[in-house]
Order: structure tokens, then sequence, then C-alpha cells
């Protein structure tokens, strides 16, 4: 069934959905405006929001503020209503909100060498689990509903093993599906016994303690994705987006690498080549989220 984000909800309070750490932004027609997913703990990311907005203000010489949505879907639906300039975006989401609104693909980001990475089904070592048949009737957790590596990647798994017919089939394999609003939350859910598994990026596991990464294992990867990206909404003034996307590359400068761990910690950003999301496209229309 399509997804139509025109009926997502947009931003709310933390806990109930998204932070602004500045003024209301309607009133803020002079900033640039960014918007952050929930993928990691909130409170940690409004701390690292604040830090490198301010230093994106000083690069880019206009006011810069950004804020935490409750998922991919009212990240782009700020996109679309023009409370956001920019955001921060998984491929899945990337290619939806190209298609609804014309989004914009600005940058992309780099992990260990490479502007890909996977999905993986995460399990505790000590639950028995060691296949995928093992998750009949168990449940799982996974990141969003429109999540690539959080969600149609790590579900594709299932889907080539013969044990799931499509997304619209899974709550006939698994006993529960829950989203949990981000990587971190998965995991969480998994690692302290809420969930059987959790579907989410292969980097996911960094965002436990070191003891709960001790206690758990992947047990399937899917194929690679291409990475997470900065999006741009369509007419955002070009000279103002050039002078934002120059101040981003220039974290891949020695001296201002130590700033990457405030967004989400990649190792560097290049710029976005549209033609490398074909794949997520083709997933999107073969799974109906795309016409």
């Amino acid at each position: 069934m399509p997804v139509h984000l025109t009926r997502r909800t947009i931003m709310t309070l933390i806990g109930a959905g998204a932070v602004s750490l500045a003024t209301p932004l309607a009133a803020q027609d002079d900033a640039l405006r960014l918007a952050f997913i929930p993928q990691e703990n909130p409170e940690k990311l409004l701390g690292d929001i604040e830090a490198i907005t301010g230093w994106l203000a000083s690069e880019i010489g206009v006011p810069v503020e950004g804020f935490v949505t409750i998922d991919h879907a009212a990240a782009v639906e700020a996109l679309r209503n023009g409370d956001a300039d920019i955001s921060f975006m998984g491929a899945l989401p990337f290619v939806l909100a190209e298609a609804e609104i014309g989004a914009v693909p600005l940058l992309s980001e780099v992990y260990r060498d490479a502007p890909s990475y996977t999905g993986r089904i995460f399990v505790r070592r000590d639950s028995g689990i060691r296949a995928l048949a093992d998750l009949r009737g168990r449940d799982i957790a996974f990141a969003d509903p429109i999540s690539e590596s959080g969600y149609l990647y790590p579900l594709a798994e299932f889907v080539e093993a013969g044990l799931v017919e499509g997304p619209g089939e899974a709550e006939a394999f698994f006993g529960r599906i829950f989203f949990a609003g981000g990587y971190q939350q998965a995991m969480q859910a998994m690692a302290e016994g809420l969930v059987d598994a959790a579907g989410a990026s292969q980097y996911a596991d960094l965002l436990l303690t070191p003891q709960q990464q001790a206690e758990v294992a992947w047990i399937a990867e899917s194929a690679p994705i291409p990475s997470h990206l900065v999006i741009a909404r369509p007419g955002l003034d070009a000279a103002l987006r050039d002078r934002f996307v120059d101040a981003m590359l220039r974290l891949n400068e020695p001296e201002h690498r130590n700033k990457l761990g405030f967004l989400y910690g990649p190792d560097g950003y290049v710029r976005a080549d549209g033609a490398a999301y074909d794949g997520v496209r083709d997933m999107a229309k073969q799974y109906g989220l795309l016409r």
C-alpha cells in the first residue's frame, strides 16, 4: 500500500515528537532551518544540534536553527511546508521525498571509506535464535516504517528466505511488529528483552553500551544500501544551499573532523549522486511505496 506522507503528523514535543532549539520556525525567515531524524538518543541529539548549528552559522554567515522531528515522514512534511530548508535523511525517505515534493540531494555520508552500508537483524546471544526462521511467532522492533536499513532492507531478508511474502504479510510470520522510532530505540528494546529481535543499521549496535554490545549478535545482513544523505527542499536559495554544502564538506578537513560526531558520526561527506539511489527507488516500487 503506498505511503502518503501528507497524512503523517508533523512535529510535536520530544517524547511525543519534535523539539525546536530556537524561537518558532515560522518567525525566522532569515535563518537556515535544519531537520534531524531521531535515530539516536534525542537528548544527546539536541546537544549535538546546538553545537553543530552554531559552527555552521559562523561558516555560512546566517543564523542556523535545528530541531528533531518525530520520524522521517515528519521531516519530509517539514520540508514540504517550508518549516525546514534542509534535512538529514535515510535513502528510502529521500526517494519518497523526491517523488512527493521534488527534494534535492546534496550530500551523502561516508562510513569506512564507502557511501553505503547494510541493514541487519540483531538478537541477544542468549536467546537461542540462530536463523531468521527461528523468529516465527516472535516479536521484532524496527526503527521506522519508511527507513531502508531500519525496516525495508532487513524485512527483505525474510522475503528472500521465503518466510514472508512482503510487508503486508509480515504480521502473519511475526508475533508482533513494533516501530520504535529510531535505531537506538529498536536496539534497546531488543537488548532489554522487550522484543526478540531488532531490524536496524549494521552500525546500530554501537548505540548500545559496551556490555550490551557484547550480549547481542546479528543473524542476517541485507544487500548494500546507499548511505544516509542530506537533502534540501525545492526552491531553497541556490547560493545559500551552496554555502551550506561547502561548509559541510569542510568537516572532512582534519581540523574539523571532530565535529562529525555531532552529525550522527559519519567518517565524512561527499556530494550526493542521485543515480546511486536507483536501487532504492526500485525496491520502493517493488514494495508499493512508489508508483
